[in-house]
């Protein structure tokens, strides 16, 4: 942050000692008036920043909360094909996963989802798999059959832990401050620019300005929202697991 501001610090300074030295070299013409070269420029680059700022600053979101939502079905995948492998364990073992598995996904829909809201994971749904590894690990595999139920179950409660280490990521994923602050201050620059030119804005020059500065608020608004995961207007939702949960009630049943 402080690299920042000198580099800020920095290019105010270069803008005054430039106009200080055309002004003593008498080159160039005064520029007082609002719509003069200077305030056109500046708003032109003024509002390309807030542009690229902006584009920016919805696209990172829109794009980590696609992954998210990609990754979110693929550990319920997982945790359906952990619960139809464990059906090749002897009648006790299979019971006590799909249990433990149903348990798992109950608990990412319901309070593990509220705490990703603030990039937090459940430590009990990390005890759950660990739990459920240790007891297929300890099931005889007295037969080669059971060997290989065995390690296909070990290797899906493998893939639901890789998927879950990704969601813990996931929901500590945000865009670099910076940028937003970069999108909140060049557009309020660009609402105020005509002010700080020097214009006075009256009568019905104020209708578009107004409908600019509300369009340009709701936009910056809108990737402050959308800047979390698992919160805001674009927030992946628990469906991923919500559909799982009847998927492992037919598998348990034998369906």
């Amino acid at each position: 942050m402080i690299v920042y501001c000198a580099a800020a610090a920095c290019a105010v300074a270069v803008v005054i000692v430039a106009s200080r030295l055309v002004r003593r070299t008498r080159h160039g013409i005064d520029d007082p008036d609002p719509d003069g070269p200077t305030t056109s420029h500046t708003g032109a680059m003024l509002s390309a920043l807030f542009l690229l700022a902006f584009a920016i600053a919805i696209v990172v979101p829109w794009t980590s909360a696609d992954a998210a939502r990609s990754n979110t079905y693929t550990e319920s995948q997982a945790i359906a094909e952990a619960s139809w492998a464990a059906t090749r364990l002897p009648d006790a073992d299979a019971r006590h996963v799909q249990q433990g598995l149903r348990a798992y996904a109950d608990l990412v829909r319901g309070s593990e989802w509220r705490l990703m809201k603030d990039g937090r994971l459940s430590p009990r749904g990390w005890a759950l798999l660990e739990e459920m590894r240790r007891h297929v690990t300890a099931v005889d595999s007295a037969s080669d059959e059971l060997l290989e139920a065995r390690g296909t179950v070990l290797g899906h409660l493998g893939e639901i832990s890789a998927a879950r280490r990704q969601r813990a990521m996931d929901a500590r994923t945000e865009p670099p401050g910076g940028l937003l602050a970069v999108t909140v201050v060049t557009g309020a620059a660009v609402v105020l620019l005509p002010f700080l030119a020097g214009a006075r804005p009256r009568g019905m020059t104020l209708v578009p300005l107004s409908l600019m500065a509300a369009l340009l608020a709701a936009g910056t608004y809108l990737t402050i929202d959308i800047s979390h995961v698992f919160g805001g207007a674009m927030a992946v939702g628990p469906d991923a697991f919500t559909g799982v949960g009847a998927e492992l009630r037919r598998i348990a049943e034998g369906g």
